[in-house]
């Protein structure tokens, strides 16, 4: 029956019934108490005059407490009405995104005239309560509106959180009162490496942050459409950019710059220096300030320790706090901002990198490198978000055909080991791989109940537009976002009914105006 509705993500169930309802300008829209947010956007989106006065023919949205499970809806089409129940403002939201999937193609970005929906009642929920889409803004830098957008095309796919990777060694990104030098100077870097080739700088100046206004205003657009955003701060690697301004934070206290090329950085925040902790402790009270939602994201990735092994500094610290090692040094460090935050009313949120040295209580991971971090600390009691390169990396290729797709990240596989990876090169993530991506493939049953879903992540290196980000993002987005909101059928996920629902859904990327990748190795053109 879905098929037909060629709705994406799947639900999980559909009535079909008989006849169509007809929404015209005339088409009253009622809101019941508490749908303040879910019926400004429906009005907008459906082109509809809210009309409290009115049920017959109408397009009603209401909250009844119990009727769903979290997020979920119930949305029930007639010839007479449509009606959308929840029992949170989420829930609604969802409904109103497939209600616009109801629609025909050309209305879904708005309704433009009068159009004939389908009847029929389906009653949906998640499947996992963490939906998440990243972007760095920091490798190449996206002004606000194409953040917009990156914010709607998750909502329209029923994710619902979106990870804004702020700060990076290559570019600091959000305006921070008490440390003006971080836009000033962190914020912009000398050159970029080309995308066609990663050797090669371009010599050409390159930054930009968002104003503190610039946030606000993001934040209440994703809220306007039941959107968290989640910031990341990096630390206490990736912050090389952090010391070109601020050089007295490093281990080596000079001869900083903010990155010119892409990879790891040795130089970090010096972990035996009280004042890295003060910088930190004020820059989190304004991003606490811009940022409401429950989990702050602190990286926690990549932090080289060949700084800290000869900085007397950080081996006094780990003198005075009885550390064994550097990994001990990094746990202590992570746990410190971890207090921090848990004081502030918030939680913290990290690469599986954190686990290093141990974890810190109340700490939640996000595991990239595979799973198995992720399933270590769902075993030790701590939620767990996955995002495996296997399945999750956006900025990867989308075909081995690499000459006719843009610069992408990639690694050359030598040719003697080819055969024994199956595969040219690491960097290739098809359609058909992210939907195969299941966040509780090799957990343990007991631990299931840890890991909250899952989360695509768009790194900007080879990415130097938006256009080409969502050309990266989808239609592979929609892949994933199956994955986390639709129920797993016991003979596992279809694909070929899933590209079968994509050729439809296209249309709606067409009316959206997205960039999106044509999967020509699926679907005839």
């Amino acid at each position: 029956m879905t098929n037909t509705l060629n709705l994406i993500p799947e639900p999980v169930s559909v009535e079909t019934g008989t006849g169509t309802f007809v929404m015209t300008n005339a088409t009253p829209l009622v809101c019941g108490d508490g749908c303040q947010k879910a019926g400004a956007f429906a009005a907008n989106v459906l082109q509809l005059k809210q009309d409290a006065g009115s049920n017959s023919g109408a397009v009603s949205l209401k909250l009844v407490a119990g009727s769903t499970t979290a997020e979920g809806y119930t949305l029930s089409v007639t010839p007479e009405a449509i009606n959308i129940v929840a029992s949170d403002e989420a829930g609604l939201f969802h409904g109103i995104q497939t209600l616009r999937q109801l629609l025909p193609a050309e209305h879904v970005a708005q309704r433009s005239a009068d159009a004939e929906i389908p009847a029929v009642t389906i009653n949906d929920y998640p499947k996992f309560s963490w939906r998440a889409v990243h972007l760095d803004v920091c490798r190449h830098f996206f002004d606000v509106t194409f953040v917009k957008k990156y914010i709607d095309l998750l909502a329209f796919h029923k994710m619902n959180i979106f990870h804004w990777h702020l700060t990076e060694d290559q570019g600091w990104r959000v305006e921070i009162d008490a440390y003006p030098k971080l836009t000033e100077v962190s914020a912009w870097r000398e050159s970029t490496p080309i995308p066609e080739n990663r050797t090669v700088q371009d010599g050409k100046p390159y930054g930009g942050f968002y104003t503190k206004d610039d946030i606000r205003e993001v934040v209440a657009y994703a809220d306007s459409l039941g959107i968290t955003v989640l910031p990341e701060i990096e630390l206490p690697g990736h912050t090389i950019a952090v010391l070109a301004a601020y050089p007295e934070l490093g281990c080596v206290g000079e001869g900083y710059k903010v990155r010119t090329e892409w990879g790891i950085e040795d130089d970090v925040f010096c972990a035996g220096n009280d004042e890295v902790f003060v910088f930190l402790e004020k820059v989190f009270d304004e991003i606490l300030e811009l940022f409401p939602s429950e989990y702050i994201h602190i990286g926690g990735d990549e932090c080289p320790k060949v700084r800290w092994e000869k900085c007397h500094k950080c081996q006094a610290r780990m003198e005075e706090e009885e550390l064994h090692d550097e990994e001990e040094l990094q746990s202590w460090f992570i746990g410190k901002i971890g207090n921090y935050l848990h004081n502030k009313g918030r939680k913290m949120i990290g690469w599986d990198e954190i686990l290093e040295g141990g974890l810190p209580e109340g700490a939640a991971v996000a595991s990239w490198r595979g799973t198995e971090g992720g399933i270590t600390a769902a075993k030790q009691g701590h939620e767990v978000v996955m995002c495996p390169v296997t399945h999750c990396y956006f900025d990867y290729y989308q075909s081995e055909d690499r000459e006719n797709e843009p610069p992408a990240f990639y690694y050359e596989i030598p040719k003697e080991q080819q055969e024994q990876w199956g595969m040219t090169f690491v960097g290739l993530l098809p359609m058909k791989k992210v939907y195969e991506f299941d966040p509780l493939v090799g957990v343990p049953e007991e631990y299931h109940s840890f890991v909250v879903g899952g989360q695509s992540n768009l790194w900007s290196e080879y990415i130097p537009t938006s256009q080409q980000a969502e050309y990266q993002a989808y239609p592979r987005g929609a892949a994933i976002a199956e994955t986390l909101w639709s129920p797993m059928p016991d003979s596992g996920r279809d694909f070929d009914a899933f590209i079968g629902r994509l050729s439809h859904h296209l249309k709606r990327l067409d009316a959206l105006g997205v960039n999106y990748r044509f999967p020509k190795e699926h679907i005839d053109q």
